[in-house]
């Protein structure tokens, strides 16, 4: 085990930018998205012992992100969600996304001995619907042969505060249910038809070990650490697919467009988790503004650049998905297109 930890850090040595001898490194300022701030953080704290360069990155969510690198006051962004033609529109600058990894959200639940349940797309719609009220529903167990359900109630478990989970989850819903689509819609935050509400995923992790019975949707990684159930899921396919990092990275191989702004819940990948989404770090392509400094500008699209490479080896240790080939290519393109004064950075 050391001596692979010891190898993996000594490829990271060889394959980083060194900082010169006798130059002060140049920090960077981030903040949005809370989603992948463990990932950021290992990210950033191993980037900083390789070249001195410290990123300071502050998890405020997705939309705090967005304006806090419109309003210039952040060398980048993060978000869950990308931002819409819209508000790039009332952007100061072209914004461009740069995908850094991909989260599963799982359906997860309180249930006698840990019995293992599957679920179509229409079953999830319908509960968090409140049509399907009970346990031992035929849908469920029509899905389930074999399985002895009892007859309790389903106790409906959401996220109370706006996040980008929750974002992920209606969206997914709005895919896969014309219902959920014209009478919930999708958000960060959305009036719920049913249920319980709780801040953050320990909020409704806690509700749901609490309630015998309940039923909620969470981030993969956290429901694997608190040994919570992480269902199978039908996708478009056809077939159930149990989420992990490799599923879920699995879901973003299809069509990517050049900007990288797309959605891949409900996958077409037949082998795809469906609840799946990138994460991206927004960043001005133009790096001459407000006073920043070449370097500065330098020392972004470098640390951009080894997010989406060498960085790449952190994601699935802790429980989210790396960026599949397809995607790792458009990176590239992407952060070669940045700019200072108009010439190319990279």
């Amino acid at each position: 085990m050391l001596k692979k930890l010891l190898t993996s850090y000594l490829l990271i040595l060889l394959t980083t930018v060194p900082v010169p001898k006798g130059a002060k490194a140049v920090d960077l300022l981030g903040a949005g998205a809370t989603f992948p701030y463990p990932l950021y953080s290992k990210m950033f704290y191993v980037y900083w012992q390789r070249t001195g360069a410290k990123i300071n990155y502050q998890a405020i969510g997705s939309g705090g992100g967005q304006r806090q690198l419109v309003s210039r006051t952040v060398d980048f962004g993060g978000s869950d969600s990308f931002m819409d033609n819209e508000a790039l529109a009332k952007a100061p600058a072209e914004i461009i996304h740069v995908p850094t990894c991909l989260g599963a959200v799982v359906i997860t639940y309180n249930l006698p001995d840990n019995v293992q349940l599957r679920f179509t797309p229409r079953l999830i719609a319908d509960i968090f619907l409140g049509k399907i009220t009970k346990w031992n529903d035929p849908g469920i167990l029509e899905i389930n042969p074999g399985t002895e359900l009892p007859e309790a109630d389903i106790v409906v478990v959401h996220r109370s505060d706006g996040s980008g989970t929750t974002f992920v989850f209606t969206e997914y819903l709005s895919k896969v249910s014309g219902e959920w689509k014209n009478r919930v819609g999708i958000g960060k935050a959305v009036n719920w038809p049913v249920g319980l509400g709780s801040k953050g995923n320990p909020g409704v992790a806690g509700l749901i070990k609490y309630f015998p019975g309940a039923i909620g949707y969470l981030e993969l990684g956290y429901a694997l650490l608190n040994n919570m159930p992480a269902a199978p899921v039908q996708n478009k396919s056809g077939k159930f697919i149990k989420p992990s990092p490799n599923s879920t990275s699995i879901s973003a191989r299809v069509g990517l467009p050049e900007d990288m702004r797309i959605s891949i819940n409900d996958t077409d990948a037949p082998e795809g988790y469906p609840i799946s989404s990138f994460t991206w770090i927004l960043v001005f392509k133009e790096q001459a503004y407000k006073k920043r400094t070449a370097e500065t500008a330098r020392t972004l699209s470098k640390a951009l650049w080894w997010m989406t490479h060498e960085g790449q080896e952190y994601p699935e240790p802790l429980h989210y998905a790396p960026l599949p080939p397809e995607a790792v290519e458009k990176s590239e393109k992407i952060i070669r297109s940045m700019t200072y004064h108009g010439k190319p950075i990279f």
